[in-house]
C-alpha cells in the first residue's frame, strides 16, 4: 500500500506534492434571516472579505454545528466564511490547485483578494487552479459558503428543515465538511481518468483526460509487483490505454484484492488503484464477476455524533464497515449523502459493496427547474466516484413523494436515469429508491410492515404469481407499474429500540418489548427475503442510531445495544445461503 493512501484525501487520485490545510481557520457567520437569496456573483464574498468580520476560530473540516468544530452552533445559518494565511515557497513553474472535499452549499473562493472560482452543491468535491493568484511567501485564502436548506432548489439530504431534528431528519451541516488542501502540479498534467476493468479477460482500460502534451505510461502492480503496463507517445487531450494483466486477482465480496496503478504523463505522476470486477443483471439475479450475489445490505447514513457529516479520524470510517461485516452484512446503501472518498477507499479495501446515492431530499422534484441543478451536481458525484469497485450501482433519488401536493416531474427521473447510464454504462441504475419509479433497471421497494407472516406472504407472490405487492404500487396504479425487473427490498425493519433518553425516540416498528421479540422479528423478516428465490437482496434500516432515530443495531457512538445472543442470531440469519444464490 502506498504511503499516500493512508492519509491522502482522495486515494483514487493522489499526488505526493500536496499540503493539508485542515486545522484552525479564522471564522465568522451570519444567522439565518427571512428572504435570504443566494448571491449571483462574487461581489458578496468580496464585500465580506473586505469587512474582515471574524470573531471566531474554527477547526476545518468540521461544520459550525458540530462539537469538533469548536463552535457547536446548531440554529439556522445562511452564511459562513473562513480565512487562512498559507505559506507557499519555491514555486518555480507548474500549477497550484486548491481542493475542497465538500462544502455546503454555494461556495466562493477568494485568493489574495481575487475571485478564484465558485461552486454550487453541498456534497461533491471541487478544485480551482489558483496559480495566477498566488505568490511565493504568504498568501491569504478566503472562503464564503451560502446555505439555505429551505430552498426548493437545494438538496439537503437528511439535514433538518426545521429548527431542531425530527423523525428521520437530523442536525444540519453548513459550510466546509471535508478536507481542504493545496496540490502542486506540473504544467502538463493528468486532469482526470476513468478505469474500466475487464475481469473476464484479465485486463484494464484507462481513459485519461490530459492537459498539455507528452508521453503517457500506465503501470499496474499487485502486492508491489509489476503485472502489466501500457505506453503511448506524444499524446494530448484524451487518450485510452489497455493493460493486459500478467496475474488475475478478482475483486470479490469480502475480498478487496486491489491492484495499484501509477499513471505517468510528462513530468506528472498520479497514484491510484483498481479492483478487477464486473457487475451485471441476469433475470432476477445480480451478478458480480458472473456469480449471483445476494446483497445483504444495511442502511448507512454517514453521521457521527461529534462531527455530524465528518468523522474525527479514519478509524471511524472503517469501524462502521467492520461492525456491519461482523453481523453478516456484505455491504451498505449509502443513504442521502455522497460519502467521503476515504470511506469508499475502505469499502474497496474490505470488499464491501455499496450503492452510490445523492442527497435528493429537499429539491422540488415537481419542477422542470430541478433538472439542470440536479444533473450538474449528480454528474460530479458519478465522475468522482466512478473508479471505486465497491460501488455496484447508482441510485440518484430517494422516495419521491409528492412535493407540496404536486406530483413529481416524471421527465426529471427519466432524464436522470438516461444521463446516469450515459455517464456510466457499466453499472445498473435505480431512478428513485422506493417510489415513484419511472425508468429503472431494478424495481426496489421500501416496506416497513412488521407482521412477519403478512410480509412473507406478499413477497412470496413474486414467485407464485409473478406479481409484486407494495403499497405504493397497488395504491397508485397510474403512477408506476412492476414490469418483471429484478427486485430487492431496499428499506425494511427499522425496529425501534430506545437507548438514548436525551432524545424522544423515533422509529418504525414500535411494539417490540424484549430482546427476544426483537431478534424474532429481525430474523423472521430477513429470512422471508433471503428464502425468496426471486429476491436478490435486502437493506435493513439501519446500522446505528442517529439522534432521535433509534432503530439502529448499534448506538450513535457505535456501542452495542443488545446482548451477544441477539447479535449472534442476526449474524446467523444474514449469513445463510440465499435462495437466489443456490
Amino acid at each position: 500500500m502506498s504511503v499516500f493512501k493512508r492519509n491522502y484525501p482522495n486515494p483514487q487520485f493522489g499526488r505526493k506534492d500536496w499540503v493539508n490545510l485542515n486545522g484552525e481557520w479564522d471564522f465568522g457567520f451570519e444567522r439565518a434571516r427571512s428572504g435570504f437569496k443566494f448571491s449571483s456573483d462574487e461581489s458578496l464574498a468580496l464585500k465580506i472579505h473586505s469587512e474582515g468580520r471574524y470573531g471566531y476560530k474554527i477547526r476545518v473540516p468540521y461544520c459550525i454545528e458540530s462539537v469538533l468544530s469548536g463552535i457547536g452552533y446548531t440554529d439556522f445559518v445562511n452564511l459562513v466564511w473562513y480565512r487562512k494565511k498559507v505559506e507557499i515557497t519555491n514555486r518555480d513553474g507548474g500549477r497550484v490547485f486548491l481542493h475542497v472535499g465538500a462544502a455546503d452549499y454555494l461556495t466562493t473562493v477568494i485568493v489574495n483578494s481575487q475571485c478564484a472560482g465558485r461552486h454550487k452543491g453541498g456534497y461533491t468535491s471541487f478544485s480551482f487552479d489558483i496559480t495566477d493568484y498566488v505568490c511565493n511567501g504568504e498568501n491569504e485564502i478566503f472562503i464564503l459558503c451560502e446555505d439555505n436548506v429551505k430552498s426548493p432548489l437545494v438538496m439537503r439530504g437528511k439535514q433538518s428543515e426545521q429548527r431542531k431534528s425530527h423523525g428521520c431528519d437530523y442536525t444540519r451541516t453548513t459550510g466546509i465538511w471535508q478536507t481542504v488542501y493545496l496540490e502542486y502540479v506540473p504544467d502538463n498534467y493528468v486532469k482526470s481518468f476513468k478505469i474500466y476493468p475487464d475481469s473476464d479477460n484479465g485486463s484494464v482500460t484507462i481513459s485519461a483526460e490530459l492537459s498539455g502534451r507528452g508521453d503517457i505510461l500506465c503501470e499496474a502492480f499487485y502486492n508491489g509487483k509489476s503485472v502489466g503496463k501500457a505506453k503511448k507517445m506524444n499524446v494530448s487531450a484524451h487518450t485510452m490505454l489497455q493493460i493486459d494483466l500478467d496475474e488475475t486477482h478478482l475483486w470479490e465480496v469480502g475480498e478487496g484484492r486491489l491492484y495499484d496503478l501509477i499513471i505517468r504523463f510528462a513530468k506528472d505522476e498520479v497514484e491510484s488503484y483498481f479492483g478487477l470486477r464486473n457487475v451485471s443483471l441476469e433475470g432476477y439475479k445480480f451478478l458480480i464477476n458472473n456469480k449471483s450475489v445476494f446483497q445483504r445490505l444495511v442502511l448507512d447514513q454517514g453521521f457521527y455524533q461529534q462531527g455530524i457529516y465528518t468523522p474525527s479520524k479514519d478509524a471511524e470510517l472503517y469501524r462502521d464497515i467492520e461492525l456491519s461485516m461482523s453481523l453478516g452484512f456484505n455491504g451498505a446503501r449509502l443513504h442521502q449523502k455522497v460519502f467521503d472518498p476515504r470511506f469508499l477507499y475502505w469499502c474497496d479495501v474490505y470488499g464491501y459493496i455499496v450503492w452510490g446515492e445523492y442527497a435528493s431530499w429537499g429539491i422540488d422534484h415537481s419542477s422542470p427547474k430541478s433538472v439542470d441543478i440536479f444533473l450538474a451536481e449528480w454528474k460530479e458525484a458519478i465522475e468522482r466516484d466512478f473508479n471505486h469497485p465497491s460501488i455496484i450501482g447508482w441510485c440518484p433519488m430517494n422516495e419521491t413523494w409528492n412535493y407540496h401536493n404536486r406530483r413529481q416531474y416524471d421527465a426529471l427521473l427519466s432524464t436522470i436515469y438516461d444521463y446516469t447510464k450515459a455517464v456510466d454504462p457499466t453499472r445498473p441504475c435505480i431512478d428513485t429508491s422506493g417510489n415513484f419509479h419511472v425508468k429503472t433497471d431494478i424495481y426496489d421497494v421500501h416496506d416497513y410492515n412488521y407482521d412477519v407472516p403478512w410480509f412473507k406472504n406478499n413477497f412470496d407472490k413474486l414467485v407464485t404469481e409473478g406479481t409484486l405487492y407494495e403499497h405504493v404500487l397497488v395504491d397508485n396504479p397510474e403512477r408506476q407499474k412492476y414490469n418483471g425487473e429484478p427486485v430487492f427490498v431496499s428499506e425494511y425493519g427499522g425496529i425501534k429500540w430506545e437507548t438514548d433518553k436525551a432524545h424522544k425516540a423515533w422509529g418504525y416498528g414500535v411494539d417490540v418489548k424484549t430482546e427476544e421479540e426483537f431478534a424474532e422479528r429481525y430474523c423472521g423478516l430477513t429470512d422471508a427475503l433471503m428464502q425468496n428465490e426471486r429476491m436478490f437482496g435486502f437493506c435493513y434500516t439501519q446500522l446505528y442510531d442517529i439522534e432521535q432515530e433509534q432503530n439502529g443495531l448499534f448506538t450513535y457512538t457505535r456501542e452495542k445495544k443488545f446482548s451477544n445472543k441477539v447479535y449472534d442470531e442476526i449474524k446467523k440469519v444474514n449469513s445463510q445461503i440465499a435462495a437466489i444464490e443456490r
